[in-house]
């Protein structure tokens, strides 16, 4: 009996082993506070401004290059007697057309379309006083003796009109051009008038016509020739 009193005094009590010291309380409790804080949000940063700088640059887009400009039309310094055909639908050497003075030689690209027929026009209130001058008017396009008499009698067009179906005058005076509409470019008949004398030199070209008073503008250098 003895030594199992002796036995339990020298054993320790379950309640005087979990009771700690106030000097370890303290040590748990610091312990606890300087648990490290998650650093996530300062990797994140530093990935992306890592990324950022190891991106590459998004590079400009392309300029587009420069169109080339277009080359300059040259004009004939004379122009060959061609035979030609007229409203009527006879034909006539081109010379033949002329007045004492010289001719006057203008290209349009369509009959009975609204800045043609404001030329035609023009060039008919002139005319008088071009004959006057001792120059005859003459015009020329692409389209046929019977379109041309229409015109001519729509209008009441007191000169004669060339039928160039095969372009061939149109071309050998360097009225047949490039042109665009609506962004397609295509070959046509530009809108100029020649001043010639009655050998069929060059006397002067008017390139990128303004119908509206271009009879008046030709009347005015006509005199001056």
């Amino acid at each position: 009996m003895r030594k199992k009193k002796a036995a339990k005094k020298s054993a320790p009590s379950k309640k005087s082993s979990k009771k700690k010291s106030p000097g370890a309380r303290k040590a748990v409790k610091k312990t606890v506070r300087k648990k490290p804080k998650p650093a996530l949000k300062k990797t994140v940063k530093k990935a992306s401004r890592a990324t950022a700088r190891i991106a590459p640059r998004k590079s400009a887009p392309a300029k587009k290059p420069a169109e080339a400009p277009k080359p300059s039309v040259e004009y004939p310094q004379s122009l060959r007697d061609l035979s030609v055909q007229l409203t009527d639908g006879t034909s006539a050497n081109l010379s033949s057309l002329s007045g004492p003075s010289g001719l006057v030689l203008y290209f349009y690209p369509k009959d009975d379309t609204p800045g043609c027929t404001i030329e035609a026009c023009s060039f008919r209130d002139a005319n008088h006083a071009l004959k006057e001058k001792g120059f005859n008017i003459v015009g020329v396009s692409g389209d046929t003796p019977q379109s041309h008499q229409k015109f001519t009698s729509k209008y009441s067009l007191n000169f004669p009109l060339i039928s160039d179906l095969d372009h061939s005058l149109t071309r050998a005076a360097g009225a047949w051009q490039e042109k665009s509409m609506y962004g397609k470019t295509y070959m046509g008949i530009a809108r100029i008038t020649m001043l010639l004398d009655p050998s069929l030199r060059v006397r002067k070209v008017y390139a990128k016509v303004r119908p509206d008073g271009h009879g008046e503008q030709v009347l005015t250098d006509a005199g001056e020739l």
